[in-house]
């Protein structure tokens, strides 16, 4: 049992605050109570006084693209959203290999728990090294410590043959381990291949995890081929009925989709700065229902940034309080929970070390989260009921030899791209 002396509780789901010791359960489903006095014997952190309350999960991710900072750009500007993934991104997932894709998970990870994340619901591709990828990145982050649910990006856009592998790494994983069936977007899937996606993800109870109307093209492109919007394919192919889908960015939907994924089981997740930076649109919550929460896109492992950028987009959208943004981080705990994936238990916190010179009360911490808190703030993170960062470092990982590996692949990678 690890026992927290002396921490100012803030209930993630009441704001309430509390100061006082904590009992921290270990093992999957742990509790987090308040006792009294700390019994001989526990293992014992001291918060002196520093703010405790739930660690944070990343809504949608793409790990691989981890070793793309820094990287040179391409031979021509991309023109396009779509010239942006034929260009780079395309290009540097089919150059991807197994160590790559395992440095990838690590750094990723390791940045994650410095930021206060213990979960992450990643969207990964490497058409080229696409067996056993899910289960690398899996057993990296069990590595580090966190919780995990991954899927394989399904596309028919590298042909029959990479589709194929891409849809076996789906299947054995979701075979062993809870994971969502990811399919690219609407563009490059074709009807078959979205009609099996939902057939694997009703056989092993879960979830589609897809982007869509990311751009305008994607919408015209489904109008074009279909004769329909993307939420209604997406509807008559069922995998709006499943309460474990999730729809990334829905940036370009007009009213009646925005009505069919409302009155849907789907999830939509926003990940504002990754559209700032392909300059896709600015996205707009209403007509969408609650379900909706945020992720970061690849951009970064860094939810307290991407809740802050969340809140200010929304100022355009109609205005958005910090309580509705700070909900809107947080409603991923809710769609882990009420969907029984695991690994997001009360026992994953988060020690700030934030010296704010005002107040911290139940009624202003959204305000705090959104204007104030930052990630260098994190100081101590638990998952599992077990420490994993301490001090802004990780307990039980060398990172400055994850860090160097890590170097060593994205030298390995850009290389491969044509990258001097």
């Amino acid at each position: 049992m690890l026992y927290l002396r002396d921490a100012t509780h803030i209930d993630w789901r009441t704001l309430e605050v509390t100061r006082g010791h904590l009992a921290v359960e270990p093992g999957e489903g742990g509790a987090v109570r308040t006792v009294g006095e700390i019994p001989a014997g526990g293992e014992v952190f001291d918060c002196a006084g520093k703010l405790v309350s739930k660690s944070f999960a990343i809504g949608h991710h793409h790990i691989y693209s981890a070793l793309a900072r820094g990287m040179p750009p391409p031979a021509r500007t991309p023109r396009s959203f779509v010239e942006i993934l034929e260009l780079i991104w395309w290009r540097l997932d089919k150059a991807l290999d197994t160590e790559m894709i395992r440095a990838s998970a690590m750094v990723a990870g390791l940045e994650a728990a410095r930021c206060g994340t213990t979960f992450i619901i990643d969207h990964h591709a490497s058409p080229n090294a696409a067996e056993g990828s899910l289960h690398v990145i899996a057993e990296t982050l069990d590595q580090v410590g966190l919780g995990h649910l991954l899927c394989y990006e399904l596309s028919d856009r590298d042909g029959a043959e990479r589709m194929e592998q891409g849809f076996a790494e789906s299947a054995a994983y979701a075979e062993s381990h809870q994971a969502l069936v990811g399919l690219h977007a609407s563009f490059t899937v074709s009807e078959e291949l979205l009609g099996r996606a939902v057939e694997l993800a009703r056989a092993h109870g879960t979830g589609i995890h897809i982007h869509v109307a990311e751009a305008e093209s994607d919408e015209e492109d489904c109008r074009a081929k279909h004769g329909k919007s993307i939420a209604k394919r997406l509807k008559d192919a069922g995998a709006l009925n499943l309460p474990a889908t999730l729809l990334a960015h829905c940036l370009h939907l007009d009213d009646e989709e925005r009505s069919i994924v409302a009155n849907s089981a789907a999830w939509v997740v926003h990940n504002t700065q990754s559209n700032q930076n392909n300059n896709v649109g600015r996205f707009d919550p209403r007509g969408l229902g609650e379900r909706v929460f945020i992720g970061t896109d690849g951009m970064h492992s860094d939810m307290l940034s991407a809740t802050s950028a969340a809140y200010l987009e929304g100022q355009a959208a109609g205005g958005v309080s910090p309580l509705d943004a700070y909900r809107r981080m947080r409603r991923v705990h809710d769609y882990l929970d009420t969907n029984g994936f695991t690994g997001d238990g009360d026992n994953t916190l988060v020690v700030l070390d934030y010296p704010s010179p005002t107040p911290v009360t139940a009624d202003n911490w959204a305000g705090h989260v959104v204007y104030g808190l930052r990630s260098a703030h994190v100081h101590t993170v638990i998952a599992g009921g077990r420490v994993i960062v301490e001090n802004r470092r990780h307990v039980s990982i060398d990172e400055e030899r994850e860090l160097a590996i890590a170097r060593e692949q994205a030298e390995r990678l850009w290389k491969k791209l044509g990258v001097p």
